[in-house]
Formats: C-alpha cells, sequence, structure tokens
C-alpha cells in the first residue's frame, strides 16, 4: 500500500474509450496519435486480440507473455517492416535495428562502453552540458523548456560521445535530426499499408524519397564530425564514447569496428540520447509543475547535495527522490509508447494460440497503467519506486528501456545525464507553468506534448 499524500496528481492523458473505436476511426486516431486508441478494459485485461485490415493484432499485457514474445522465444518474433523504414535513413546499421548475430555481435562489442565504469567518466560532459543550459536561460524568465532541454540533452550527448564543444556544429546535427522527427520521419497510413504489401523496408523506394535523401547528408554530417574528433585520441581519464567505440574489439575475431559501423553506432546514440532524454526532462519537469511540494522536496535534497560536488556516479544516491520522480515520469511517458512484432510461425502466448504473421503488440503505455500491476496507476506518485534501484530489470510490469535481451544499452547513461541536468535545473529555478491549459501526451517517435507549453522560471 501506497503512503501518498493528498489529493493526489493526476496528469492529462488522451481519453479512455468505453469500447473498441470503428476500424476507420481507430486507424485515423491512431496517425494522430496511437495512445489514443485504447478501450477501458485493456487496462485489465493480460492479452487483447482485435483484427485490423485482414491482421490479427494481439496486445499482449502480461509479464510472461511479454517475456515469451521478446526473449524466450524471440526468434520467431520479428520487427514489422515499417520501424526500420522510419529510423534507417537516422540510425543506419546501428545496435537499435540490427537483427540477430548481427545484432549479438554488436551488443557484446558495444557493452564495455555502458558499465558504470565509463558511464562515470562521462559525468563531467553532463556536468558541462546543464552549466551551459543555466547558461542560456539566465537571462529569461519565461522558458520553452522543451526546446532547451533539448538543446541540453544533444550537447551532453555530442559532449559525451565526441568532446564537443563546438556549438555551431551542435545545433546543426540537433536541427537535423528535430527535422526528420517532425517531416519525413514521422509516421503516416503510407507507412501502415507498405508494411502490409512490401515483402522489405526497401521495396516502393518512391515512397521514401525524402527519407533516403535525408541519410544522404545526415550520414555525411556525422562522418564529417567522426573524422575530426578521430585524429585526437585522450587519455584513459578523459575519454569519450568514440573513444570507447574505436577500442571495442569482436571477442571472437579481434576486429574492429568498420568506419561505417562507429558512424552507424554514433548516429544511433546521438538520436537515442538527447530525443528521449529531453521528453523525459521535459515531462518530469511539467509534472512537477503539477505537485509543486514534490518539487520543493526535490530543491530540499539538491541542496543538500549541490551538483558541484558530484564526483562518482554512487554519488548520484544523494538525490533518491530525483531518481524516484524520473522513474514515475518514465513511467506515465514512456520513452516508446509501443514495441511491435511479427509472428513467424504459429505460437502460444500465455495460452492463447497465435496465428502466424499476427501483430504482436507490447505496448510500455498500457503496461504502466494497467490496473494489475500498479496501485493509482494514472497518478503521478514518486515514492512508488522508493528503494528501487533498477526496477526495469525486476519489475516485468515496468518497460522504459524496452525488454528482454534488446533491453536498452544505455539506460544508466541517460539516468545519470538526466539527474544531473535536472538537480542543476532545480538548485537555481523554480518552474511554473504559465498557461493552465492542459499538456496531452501524443505518440509519434517518442512521447511528445500536445503543444509546447512556456515556463515561468523563478530565482531560488
Amino acid at each position: 500500500m501506497l503512503a501518498q499524500s493528498l489529493p493526489l496528481v493526476i496528469p492529462p492523458a488522451p481519453k479512455v474509450h468505453a469500447k473498441d473505436l470503428p476500424v476507420w476511426r481507430h486507424l485515423l486516431t491512431a496517425q494522430r496519435n496511437s495512445i489514443a486508441i485504447f478501450p477501458d478494459y485493456v487496462f485489465d485485461a493480460p492479452l487483447v486480440r482485435r483484427r485490423l485490415l485482414g491482421i490479427d493484432a494481439v496486445l499482449v499485457n502480461d509479464p510472461e507473455g511479454i517475456r515469451h514474445v521478446m526473449a524466450t522465444n524471440a526468434n520467431n518474433y520479428v520487427r514489422p517492416k515499417m520501424m526500420p523504414r522510419i529510423l534507417r535513413p537516422l540510425l543506419g546499421q546501428g545496435i537499435f535495428l540490427s537483427d540477430s548475430d548481427e545484432w549479438r555481435r554488436q551488443r557484446r562489442m558495444l557493452s564495455p562502453a555502458f558499465t558504470p565504469h565509463n558511464v562515470a567518466h562521462l559525468l563531467p560532459h553532463f556536468t558541462a552540458a546543464a552549466d551551459d543550459l543555466l547558461h542560456r536561460l539566465e537571462d529569461s524568465s519565461i522558458v520553452d523548456l522543451s526546446e532547451a532541454f533539448q538543446m541540453a540533452t544533444l550537447d551532453a550527448g555530442l559532449r559525451a560521445m565526441f568532446s564537443m564543444p563546438d556549438s555551431v556544429q551542435r545545433a546543426r546535427l540537433g536541427a537535423m535530426v528535430r527535422a526528420y522527427v517532425e517531416g519525413p520521419g514521422h509516421p503516416n497510413i503510407l507507412d501502415m499499408i507498405l508494411d502490409m504489401l512490401a515483402p522489405d523496408e526497401s521495396t516502393f523506394a518512391f515512397a521514401t524519397r525524402k527519407r533516403r535523401a535525408f541519410q544522404t547528408v545526415w550520414f555525411a554530417a556525422v562522418d564529417e564530425v567522426v573524422a575530426q574528433r578521430s585524429q585526437s585520441r585522450h587519455d584513459a581519464e578523459h575519454r569519450d564514447l568514440l573513444d570507447l567505440l574505436l577500442a571495442a574489439r569482436s571477442a571472437e575475431t579481434g576486429e574492429a569496428l568498420a568506419a561505417t559501423e562507429v558512424r552507424d553506432q554514433c548516429a544511433t546514440f546521438i538520436f537515442g540520447g538527447f530525443e528521449t532524454t529531453a521528453r523525459l526532462l521535459f515531462w518530469a519537469s511539467y509534472l512537477l509543475t503539477l505537485d509543486l511540494t514534490e518539487q520543493e522536496r526535490l530543491r530540499t535534497e539538491v541542496a543538500a547535495f549541490p551538483p558541484e560536488k558530484l564526483a562518482s556516479l554512487d554519488e548520484l544516491a544523494n538525490w533518491p527522490r530525483s531518481r524516484m520522480t524520473l522513474l514515475e515520469t518514465l513511467r506515465l511517458y514512456p520513452p516508446v509508447a509501443h514495441l511491435v512484432r511479427e509472428t513467424v510461425t504459429a505460437d502460444e502466448i500465455v495460452g492463447e494460440p497465435v496465428k502466424a504473421r499476427s501483430q504482436i503488440w507490447i505496448s510500455p503505455w498500457v503496461m504502466h497503467r494497467h490496473r494489475k500491476f500498479w496501485e493509482q496507476p494514472t497518478a503521478f506518485i514518486p515514492e512508488r519506486f522508493a528503494g528501487k534501484v533498477s526496477p526495469w530489470t525486476t519489475n516485468g510490469a515496468y518497460l522504459p528501456f524496452g525488454a528482454g535481451p534488446r533491453i536498452c544499452i544505455g539506460g544508466a547513461f541517460a539516468m545519470a545525464e538526466a539527474q544531473i541536468i535536472m538537480a542543476t535545473l532545480l538548485r537555481r529555478y523554480r518552474i511554473i507553468r504559465t498557461d493552465s491549459r492542459p499538456v496531452l501526451p501524443v505518440s509519434r517517435v517518442t512521447i511528445e506534448p500536445s503543444f509546447t507549453p512556456m515556463f515561468r522560471l523563478e530565482r531560488v
């Protein structure tokens, strides 16, 4: 039973429907916001079926069923072609889009870069980015925190990746990613149709012309940065992620990553590290404007151990409420709303038969609000994560970084970065909403705000 203060803070969310939407309305709604399609009963059910445009869609809301799809029998559940079609121009053949033996090879080579020891070496980059955020905000009392956090997390990611202090290059790369996500990278109905008709992601190339044009320019930009940075190496105490990528070797062959592989991993980490962490910080800030008492608790915590004292990864434990708030934010606004797989051959999930070519949905959005697994699931209650260090590894209903062997490799990186930036901001400012309109979550590539609210920063 949670010990919680009253009244409960219930952040705005899309309407939950009394029953399934008609197919045409379901598809149109999914195009606009894929977390606005669900009827109320799915938040109680372990497994839900629906037939859409001739495809059996199965929503799995059971931890054992999710483990079966994502781990135990993962070879029988492949990624639909739509996701690579959308993300390949941005991520190339990096670890996020690789499969089978190639994914395993990449994972083994890259995992050492994200050990706690190596993440600890990156803390100064996160601190520098947080300090730069304060510098950019100091002349403004009314701010767009969504944009500010995107700049800050891109800054942190590029510093950590390349030790890049050049703000012009950072701004250029950030603008390119945002333009792609908001433009040709935005999923559309044609992507859904091609997913049913096209035998592979390269079929109907005419439909991806703008994406391929972006890929050419984007990869050239990343190659340029990698080439510039590769000309200088750092000592063991001042390494960045590129140093670790260049030093990575295959345990089987001793081979290093090829130049195109280094580029694709860099592109993957740039996007994954800045877009999702920026959204986490935005939603955490928004929640703290809804719960000013919790915001003051965090500020008291940070005052007792200010960010400038941070010297090791272990010292992040001085900010337990900050971590609880970020974990609760990831529950209410998971970075990726849905994980989708396609069944290769007929199978059984939690005792229910599924046909070959069924579409299997695992939705962190639904799981994180499922009434079987969470008390007061729609409420903002950071205390539910008290004493839980890495709940994504122990709670099968908590999936902020994915599930199974493919769980996000950079989870510790993202949490450390977010804690430092949030602590630095709260040490200086009180965050107040200037707009009383509810900010609704909208699922596109990540979960975004329905509009860009402005916030007032009050010096403390």
